[in-house]
């Protein structure tokens, strides 16, 4: 089967647009047996640079492989490192657990400081204000009290005679009215106070007993942790026992001197 390359066909083939017919000339025979000869001095070159660059075979220097241990050592040390990476990653799980739980813990704790601070200045806000609007009413008393003597004083014909009449009453009015308030005063101070020791008690029982909680949960853990790992030490002690006993009357000895030598 003859193939044309795109450049023949051009060259090759006129075409009739007028009356739709078309005529095929035959390539270049000379140009046809120059592209071949080169395509297979190109195949010829592909495979001597394949040739060159085979990969040659490899020779080792004849060695005996394996470990000086013996068989049953090596299972017993897989075995081993088995356990103990399930134990160091229960350990891991429980270290990040409790590093959670401390974290959490301690953001309960500076969330409540923040808390107890934020009520603290309020409460020390409200206490200003009220002393703030008691002395603001106090002077304002004052002086309506002072105006009105004042006017009394202005209005009275005879001062002399009416002056201690109308002073006196008042007087011992304003002072019963001072005092009570400042009895009252005095008891709510003490309420506060007594309110503010009351709140000092609950808050040091409450973090004795975070304390308590705190220790027994370290205790807990502690325990745990001691238990854990007595359970896994007596596992390994039964389990390398028994493996012992097994290699003894089974297929090989733990103290034999068998290496798996290849």
């Amino acid at each position: 089967m003859e193939t044309f390359s795109n450049m023949d066909l051009q060259d090759s083939v006129s075409v009739g647009l007028g009356t739709g017919a078309y005529t095929v000339i035959a390539p270049n025979e000379n140009r046809r047996n120059q592209i071949q000869r080169i395509a297979e001095k190109e195949l010829e070159s592909l495979e001597k640079w394949k040739e060159q660059h085979r990969a040659k075979p490899v020779n080792l220097v004849p060695r005996r492989l394996g470990g000086s241990q013996s068989e049953a050592e090596v299972r017993q040390k897989q075995q081993l490192q088995l356990m103990q990476s399930k134990y160091q990653q229960k350990l891991k799980r429980e270290e990040s657990v409790r590093i959670k739980k401390e974290a959490e813990e301690a953001n309960i704790q500076k969330m409540k400081a923040t808390q107890r601070e934020k009520s603290n200045k309020l409460e020390e806000k409200k206490r200003l204000q009220e002393n703030l609007r008691r002395e603001a009413f106090r002077e304002h008393q004052q002086y309506k009290t002072a105006e009105f003597l004042s006017r009394l004083d202005a209005e009275l014909p005879d001062r002399s005679t009416h002056q201690i009449a109308l002073r006196d009453p008042q007087s011992s009015t304003w002072a019963r009215s001072r005092a009570y308030k400042d009895s009252l005063k005095e008891e709510e101070n003490k309420k506060l106070q007594k309110m503010k020791e009351e709140q000092h008690q609950k808050s040091e029982l409450l973090k004795f007993h975070q304390q308590q909680q705190e220790e027994e949960r370290t205790k807990t853990h502690q325990a745990e942790h001691r238990r854990v790992n007595n359970v896994f030490l007596d596992r390994l002690q039964g389990k390398s026992q028994r493996s012992g006993f097994e290699h003894f009357g089974g297929h090989w000895n733990m103290n034999s001197g068998n290496s798996w030598d290849i």
